[in-house]
């Protein structure tokens, strides 16, 4: 009963923000001014990875819960897949403080610093940061795995891929480097734009203010995001002395650290962003009509 509550709940949960996400996606799509402005197309990365993310680990819970096994080669793509789009998000939201930075204590140059050149240089930073990890967890795995694993099928889940201590090791300090850097990022960030904020004259601290409010909801959501990296090694420390427990915390860092900041997004640009808001508006009374 409770199994059943559990997947139910994560279920609706899962289904409302992919179903949000698409909409957006749809409606971004449709205006030039959404794929020419860095900030728009960072969203965009954000709302493509989210789907994606809540998509794949929707449907490897699925599996999970029902019991049904998964060849291991095909485990590893869906789990790549996971953490590729799992990094992508924090680091783009870590990008799209730093534009909210530049906008706002360096507004004379934020046209060139955030034009479409620089932004397609730094969907190639984002994707290079996003692959590190993935490389060096892949590599691990390739390293300390036999070459018959691969053909076998067991249940797909992350603990499958830490065979030996040092991989969880070299796991954690890889994570917790991302979550240091970032941290120390956006709160920089969020500092100097504060100050900018309180010096700012009657005429720019409305615009000011709320580029502030942006930044502080970026970083509520990238604090939720590199949460969830730590996630992983807490659930192992409960699993190796509860199992009961550990059921309950990993269904927790599920909804809370891995559906939860993947509804912020439509938040924070799709109903506070004027552009959007009016283009979404559009969208759905004309799908109402139909």
């Amino acid at each position: 009963q409770i199994l059943f509550e559990r997947v139910l709940i994560t279920q609706i949960l899962a289904f409302m923000f992919i179903s949000t996400n698409l909409v957006l996606l749809a409606t971004v799509f449709s205006k030039p001014v959404f794929y020419s402005t860095m900030r728009y197309i960072l969203f965009t990365i954000t709302l493509v990875s989210d789907s994606i993310t809540l998509i794949i680990s929707d449907l490897l819970l699925l599996l999970n819960v029902f019991s049904v096994p998964l060849q291991v080669s095909l485990c590893i793509i869906c789990y790549l897949i996971v953490l590729f789009c799992g990094f992508i998000t924090p680091v783009t939201l870590t990008a799209m403080t730093l534009e909210r930075y530049v906008a706002i204590c360096l507004p004379l140059q934020h046209p060139r610093l955030c034009s479409l050149h620089n932004t397609w240089n730094c969907m190639l930073i984002i994707n290079a940061l996003s692959c590190v990890p993935c490389f060096i967890i892949l590599s691990t795995f390739f390293a300390a795995a036999p070459s018959s694993v691969y053909k076998q099928y067991k249940l797909c889940s992350m603990e499958m891929f830490v065979a030996v201590q040092w991989q969880k090791q070299l796991k954690f300090s890889v994570y917790q480097s991302y979550f240091v850097i970032m941290l120390i990022t956006i709160t920089l960030s969020y500092v100097k734009i504060m100050k900018i904020a309180k010096a700012a004259s009657e005429e720019t601290k409305t615009s000011t203010f709320k580029g502030l409010k942006t930044v502080i909801l970026h970083s509520f959501q990238l604090l939720l995001c590199l949460i969830q990296l730590w996630c992983p090694f807490i659930e192992s420390v409960v699993f190796e002395n509860d199992k009961v427990i550990f059921s309950y915390v990993r269904f927790f860092n599920y909804v809370v650290f891995y559906i939860a900041p993947r509804c912020l997004s439509p938040l924070i640009y799709g109903l506070r962003d004027e552009k959007i808001f009016l283009a979404l508006k559009v969208r759905v009374l004309f799908l109402r009509s139909w």
